[in-house]
C-alpha cells in the first residue's frame, strides 16, 4: 500500500499542476493515461513540462510495480470464500478486498464491531466535555491501510450505491464532506466486520436502515 499511497501523491502533483496552469482539474485516470506527447501538446511553460514529466514517469514505474504485487496478493487470497464476500461490499473491489483481508488477519480476534471500527481507524477520536471538544485521542492507533481501504471504499461506494450517496449526503448536510465520508467508511467498516463473522454477503437494507 505504500507503492499505491506513493503513486497517489505524484498523480495529485500532476492534478494541481494543471488546475494551478488552466483552471480546472484532470482526473486521476487522466493522469495516469498521460505519456510524452500528450504533455508537450499541453504547451506549458518548459519547467512546468519537466516537472510534469518527472512525476509521470514515477507513476508509470510504480504503477508496473503495482500491477505486480496486486497480481500476487490475488493470487494469494483468491481462493479464500472471505475474499469473495468482501467484494459484496459497494465500493470494495479486488483490490480493496484484499488489502483488508490481509490486514484483519482472523476476525476471531477483534470481540466486537467497535473494536474493529478502531483498528479500522474509522471512529472519531476526540474527547468531549459539555459538548465542547477538550482534545483528541491518539490518532495514530489503529491501522493506517485498513483507515485507508475503507475510505477509499466510500468514494466507490458514493458513486454506484444509492444507499451509500444518499447516507452521505444526509451526513454531509449537518456536518461536511469529509466528515460524512468518514462516516460513510465507518459504516462500511462495521458492515466488514459482520460480513465476515457471520460468513454472509453484504446486505444494503442492514447496513443503511
Amino acid at each position: 500500500m505504500q507503492l499505491v499511497r506513493c503513486r497517489t501523491s505524484h498523480i495529485l502533483a500532476v492534478e494541481n499542476i494543471t488546475a494551478r496552469q488552466f483552471g480546472t482539474r484532470i482526473t486521476s485516470n487522466q493522469v495516469k493515461r498521460l505519456d510524452g506527447e500528450s504533455i508537450d501538446q499541453m504547451h506549458l511553460p518548459d519547467d512546468v513540462t519537466l516537472a510534469i514529466r518527472a512525476d509521470v514517469a514515477v507513476i508509470t514505474t510504480l504503477s508496473s510495480q503495482i500491477e505486480v504485487v496486486e497480481k500476487r496478493l490475488h493470487e494469494k487470497v483468491a481462493l479464500d470464500p472471505d475474499h469473495a464476500l468482501l467484494t459484496t461490499v459497494p465500493g470494495i473491489g479486488q483490490t480493496l478486498a484484499t488489502v483488508i483481508l490481509l490486514e484483519v488477519g482472523s476476525i476471531d480476534r477483534f470481540p466486537n464491531v467497535g473494536n474493529f471500527a478502531s483498528y479500522s481507524r474509522c471512529v472519531d477520536s476526540q474527547r468531549m466535555s459539555n459538548g465542547k471538544k477538550k482534545g483528541e485521542g491518539n490518532k495514530k492507533n489503529g491501522n493506517p491501510y485498513m483507515s485507508w481501504a475503507f475510505i477509499e471504499a466510500a468514494t466507490f461506494a458514493m458513486r454506484y450505491c444509492a444507499d451509500a450517496k444518499r447516507f452521505y449526503e444526509r451526513k454531509k448536510a449537518r456536518t461536511n464532506p469529509v466528515l460524512a465520508r468518514k462516516a460513510l467508511a465507518h459504516k462500511l467498516a462495521r458492515a466488514c466486520f459482520h460480513i465476515l463473522k457471520e460468513r454472509k454477503p453484504f446486505d444494503v437494507k442492514r447496513c443503511f436502515a
